[in-house]
């Protein structure tokens, strides 16, 4: 599964910015595909991005819905959420990719504890103020003008390494989004997932489906003796695997001897209890 999984990752990401050339040009993919979103994090002015953010295009529906109510972007995210949760997070997210390989390199690593849980709330608050208030009282972008790591990294600095006139603008805003990059990225060689344990709006939504996903984590109660191991083996804040917390990422299930979790959908966990009733 764990083989799997990168490879996923990291065909995601190749699938999101085939638009090599325009890493060459320093020029934004304008075509017809930028009008749908993918699942994950990835910037829009990326000069490879070929599909739009969806945490980009909901704060610019939020802008615009005092002329327009953003039935799309809302419809979009909440299918994402109902089949997939943060199985998005765990598989099909750029910038969570990107940290994963970070926390690869050789370093003293701060384990999960009672602080980091309760830091992981922040990202609740990120999403309501940021993402929601902002856009609609002051009709600004406030996660992606004020925060968004992945914009500066994949948008932000290819660009202005390219364009003479992009620099020349660059001002204390982009400065501090350039420290907080910094920051977000030094920290993901630490502490696993740092910026999407703690900060990341859309893995906070995508959570609170987390419960109700067709795809996921699956726990067989009939095996389970409850031992846990899955939530020492976990990286994440989780209490229980499949909480919202939980990336769906299925690392989990080596260390389950009773072999009580899965990764599967809900039609196939309900199939195999409906058989089991018969």
């Amino acid at each position: 599964m764990k083989r799997k999984r990168k490879w996923v990752q990291l065909i995601c990401a190749v699938l999101y910015n085939f638009h090599i050339t325009g890493f060459a040009k320093g020029v934004i993919y304008q075509g017809n595909l930028k009008s749908a979103c993918i699942p994950g994090l990835n910037c829009y002015s990326c000069p490879g991005a070929v599909f739009s953010c969806p945490l980009g295009s909901l704060q610019t529906a939020l802008v615009s819905s005092k002329y327009r109510f953003p039935y799309y972007m809302l419809g979009m995210l909440l299918l994402f959420g109902v089949f997939l949760g943060r199985v998005v997070c765990g598989f099909l997210c750029p910038f969570g990719w990107i940290q994963e390989l970070l926390y690869k390199i050789p370093s003293k690593k701060l384990p999960k504890n009672s602080f980091t849980r309760k830091l992981s709330y922040l990202k609740y608050v990120i999403l309501v103020v940021f993402v929601i208030v902002i856009p609609l009282v002051s009709l600004a972008p406030g996660f992606c003008k004020y925060i968004c790591p992945a914009g500066t990294l994949e948008g932000g600095i290819p660009l202005l390494l390219k364009n003479e006139p992009l620099r020349q603008m660059a001002g204390s805003l982009f400065r501090w989004k350039t420290l907080l990059l910094i920051l977000i990225l030094v920290s993901a060689v630490f502490i696993f997932r740092s910026f999407c344990r703690f900060l990341c709006p859309l893995g906070a939504f995508y959570g609170l489906f987390n419960k109700i996903s067709l795809f996921g984590m699956r726990i067989d109660e009939k095996k389970c003796n409850h031992c846990g191991a899955c939530l020492r083996h976990c990286k994440m804040d989780i209490k229980k695997v499949g909480d919202a917390e939980c990336i769906q990422c299925g690392e989990c299930i080596e260390s389950c001897n009773p072999q009580a979790l899965s990764h599967t959908s809900a039609c196939r966990n309900n199939r195999s209890q409906t058989r089991d009733l018969t």
